[in-house]
């Protein structure tokens, strides 16, 4: 029987995904699991699988193409099977409606594209909106490639790299020149934190945290789980096993804005920011909140090891509930991190440095460490944070009873 290759969703906002390239053709056989695409969504480029064996026939949608969630872009069928009759993409979709217009409606808006048209005309999404403004791209001279005529991302984008779609009057020739095409991750990442930082009313709490049992901790639990698992855990695997545990504890922490109001959810899903070369990914460590140390810092390595070689999967970037973010190997002591939409919380973490400070009224030097969270003012208020940093601290002031070791 034959099986489905959808574009997949990776999170609550996310309409559609871009085809960045098919790493399987037109009839080559594949194998369950195997990758055979790379789809390019609000989050980064990642590898899609085989849903089932077969031969993979009926690709619907070229690289390049963006497509709906849900709709599907080919097929994988046995042998001597035929697939099931095609389902129009975006693009064979915006030509259907197009062919369908009375001739009347077509001049008319074949005369609307002849000159610029006013804004308040334009078909334009709210992410295309924004682009254009940063870009400083004028919409009225570019041809949407959207359901309708609509103004897309991409489209803003292409425009962007056209010198005469920059907004100035043509034939001026001290017209500005078109910035530079970013590299796919940088500009995801570029416009994740700009719609971010725009649109989530953030707040920052800061706490410095006597880290010197988690630091403890480590290295008395590192060589029995290398040994057993082959894998070196970090303070970072730890933070993670932590947190989770402590936001059991805070489920406003843990919730989701949906844009209508606050959704719980039932799962503690921990992202970790993941250093690429050409930006940071969010890879989640899923039901953290049951997994043991040793687990996580398998999952965790794994994950990096993907992320820094481009082979992440849609479920490696899906589901996450809570972010943390920690740039201390790079010496950082602490740094504010932006929240990742639509969880309303991050925490980003400094370096651990030994530091003077007062021990029962007493001089003493402590291994330090600095975290800060990031909250969504629409989810959580400043007390809930609090007492969430508290009880963090709480918890890593004493590891062994938190994880129940």
């Amino acid at each position: 029987m034959a099986a489905s290759v959808i574009m997949p969703a990776l999170e609550m906002a996310q309409d559609t995904g871009k085809i960045v390239s098919w790493l399987k053709q037109e009839g080559d056989a594949v194998t369950k699991g195997e990758p055979i695409l790379e789809i390019e969504t609000d989050k980064a480029v990642v590898e899609v699988e085989a849903t089932a064996d077969g031969l993979l026939t009926g690709i619907m949608s070229r690289e390049g193409e963006v497509v709906p969630v849900g709709v599907t872009i080919a097929w994988i069928v046995a042998p001597g099977e035929e697939p099931p009759v095609e389902r129009p993409t975006i693009t064979s979709a915006a030509r259907i409606a197009e062919q369908a217009r009375p001739k009347a409606a077509t001049a008319t808006r074949a005369a609307a594209e002849s000159s610029p048209a006013s804004d308040a005309a334009i078909r334009i999404s709210p992410k295309a909106r924004r682009m254009a403004k940063e870009l400083c791209v004028d919409v009225s001279r570019i041809r949407g490639t959207g359901p309708d005529g609509a103004i897309s991302g991409d489209d803003v984008l292409a425009a962007s790299r056209l010198p005469a779609a920059v907004g100035t009057a043509v034939g001026e020739s001290n017209a500005p020149e078109s910035p530079p095409a970013l590299a796919t991750i940088s500009r995801l990442m570029a416009e994740r934190t700009t719609q971010s930082w725009t649109q989530v009313p953030h707040f920052y709490l800061v706490r410095d945290v006597d880290a010197s049992a988690l630091v403890q901790a480590r290295e008395q639990m590192a060589p029995d789980i290398e040994h057993a698992r082959g894998v070196k855990i970090t303070h970072t695997d730890l933070l993670v096993a932590l947190s989770a545990r402590v936001l059991q504890q805070h489920p406003k922490l843990n919730a989701t804005w949906t844009g209508d109001g606050v959704r719980t959810n039932p799962n503690v899903s921990i992202s970790v920011a993941i250093a690429v070369p050409d930006g940071v990914v969010g890879a989640v460590i899923p039901n953290a909140d049951t997994a043991c140390v040793a687990d996580i810092a398998l999952l965790r390595r794994d994950l990096t090891d993907r992320a820094r070689s481009g082979r992440l999967k849609p479920a490696d970037l899906s589901g996450g509930t809570f972010t943390i973010s920690n740039l201390g190997m790079y010496d950082i002591d602490a740094f504010s991190a932006i929240i990742a939409p639509p969880q309303a919380g991050s925490l980003a973490v400094g370096r651990i440095t030994e530091r003077v400070v007062a021990v029962d009224g007493q001089p003493a030097v402590r291994a330090m460490m600095t975290v800060t969270l990031s909250g969504d003012h629409r989810v959580i208020d400043g007390a809930q944070g609090a007492l969430f940093l508290k009880d963090l601290a709480a918890a890593i002031q004493a590891p062994g009873a938190t994880l129940g070791a």
